[in-house]
């Protein structure tokens, strides 16, 4: 077996299936085809609610493993957490404050709801209780971070930096410390670990995913994903795919049991700047330098919604427990600068 094969086989046993199954073709007029039924879902709770408070544009957020946190990071030189019910209502917002220059990426504890990271321009991570006002930890960096990410059992943190070092975080540590860098020739852009925490995964301006084992960083496999700059990645919560997003203003969808790309969305014009995978693995959202977001079926690759925006998107995320998108863009003059806003409320509401 091929070393990416035991990458997909670790985290997809039995997924093949279930993916065939999804995969089957239905009539496109059957009631129950599930494209038209999405499109009637998101064409009634296609309403979008506004949260202000930053004072420049929104470069990062992300959503708590609850749901019920969402954190936004700014060229402001602050993070702000706001406490969200299912319906929108903020019942508290908290401004973290400490770095002294842009937050370019942020993310919350894969386990713990109230911890999050965030990576500054300012050659720090911070590392916070978001039930509190001040920072926990404060961890100096080489360089300018604008990537961020957290091993899935939440004891590493790996950060990347515009001279592209990837710095490796033991969190487990007090304080928690730097225990490894690794310096590469080439760009490399937004980073993940596998489901496991065995290997890691990372874009690059060659347009390829570099896989490489954890902690080693012992090579392991690289895959041509697109034609120009690859940029983003996540993968799919239910095991069976990883997507890209690239210069090439495609989204790639990659079937991990295989390490094969089975299919592509071309519905936007510009280079993706961020993606995400809804909490069922239904859909996927991807955002460009275009003025709205794609909302596709995951399992026939044909779209359900487009969402106008105001400006171009920087930074998409699905709550990973309801039908809720949280998006933010280059907003940064006018009445809506700083704003962040959550699609996928009732229009009837």
């Amino acid at each position: 077996m091929s070393s990416q094969a035991k990458i997909a086989s670790r985290r997809t046993a039995g997924a093949n299936g279930s993916s065939k199954r999804a995969a089957e073709k239905v009539r496109d007029d059957d009631p129950n085809n599930p494209v038209k039924v999405a499109a009637k879902y998101f064409g009634r709770n296609s309403k979008s609610k506004t949260y202000m408070g930053h004072k420049k544009k929104v470069h990062t957020i992300a959503w708590n493993c609850t749901g019920q946190k969402l954190a936004s990071g700014s060229a402001d030189h602050t993070a702000r957490v706001r406490q969200l019910d299912r319906h929108g209502t903020s019942s508290g917002e908290l401004e973290l404050k400490g770095h002294t220059d842009s937050i370019d990426m942020l993310s919350f504890h894969p386990k713990n709801p109230d911890i999050l990271a965030t990576a500054s321009a300012d050659k720090t991570v911070r590392i916070w209780d978001t039930r509190a006002s001040k920072s926990c930890h404060g961890i100096d960096t080489k360089g300018e971070n604008i990537n961020l990410v957290w091993s899935p059992d939440g004891n590493y943190i790996a950060v990347g930096s515009k001279d592209d070092n990837i710095c490796i975080i033991d969190s487990k540590k007090m304080p928690p410390s730097i225990v490894s860098t690794q310096n590469f020739s080439y760009e490399v852009n937004e980073m993940t670990w596998n489901q496991t925490g065995e290997y890691f995964l990372m874009t690059t301006g060659n347009g390829t995913i570099d896989i490489v084992k954890f902690p080693s960083f012992e090579r392991v496999h690289s895959v041509q994903s697109h034609s120009a700059h690859c940029y983003c990645i996540e993968f799919d919560p239910k095991g069976r795919y990883l997507a890209t997003g690239g210069a090439d203003a495609l989204v790639s969808l990659w079937d991990i049991s295989e390490m094969v790309c089975v299919r592509t969305f071309p519905r936007l014009d510009s280079p993706i700047r961020s993606l995400s995978f809804s909490h069922d693995g239904r859909f996927i959202a991807s955002a460009s330098g275009d003025q709205r977001i794609d909302i596709s079926d995951v399992a026939s690759g044909r779209p359900v919604h487009t969402i106008e925006c105001r400006e171009a998107m920087n930074s998409i995320a699905w709550n990973p427990r309801h039908l809720l998108l949280a998006c933010a863009g280059d907003e940064s003059h006018g009445r809506y600068a700083g704003s962040i806003n959550v699609f996928g409320y009732s229009v009837a509401k």
